[in-house]
């Protein structure tokens, strides 16, 4: 359930995170861990895809005035993602292959799920 005492940019962004979230469970992805946080950033989704730990950022954009949500992904956004799933796995026991995928929404776009969005060699 939403928090009504939220600003709604952040009620909007739980909302964009609930609807890939269940997307993602109908494509047959199986949930670890939600909004994994820590001193270096934050995981929105983990879950698992046919053996394959999948981190995934969901970002949502109301308008592509100043660029869509898939381009909001930017390096700096990336290495961010990276350093924190870093941390996950130092404090989790983790023995597969890893992947990172972006879920983007936008009212213009709808959902599109980019699997294998950016690389990184751990």
């Amino acid at each position: 359930m939403l928090n009504k005492l939220l600003p709604d940019h952040l009620i909007k962004g739980q909302t964009a995170e609930q609807q890939a979230y269940d997307y993602l469970l109908s494509q047959g992805l199986t949930p670890i861990c939600r909004n994994f946080r820590c001193k270096l950033g934050e995981l929105d989704l983990i879950m698992n895809d046919k053996g394959t730990l999948v981190i995934i950022e969901v970002r949502f954009r109301k308008n592509e005035t100043y660029g869509g949500a898939l381009e909001s992904i930017t390096a700096k956004k990336q290495g961010r993602i990276i350093r924190t799933t870093q941390y996950y796995l130092m404090t989790h026991t983790v023995d597969s292959p890893i992947r990172f995928d972006v879920i983007a929404i936008s009212p213009q776009q709808g959902l599109n799920w980019v699997q294998n969005a950016f690389q990184c060699t751990m």
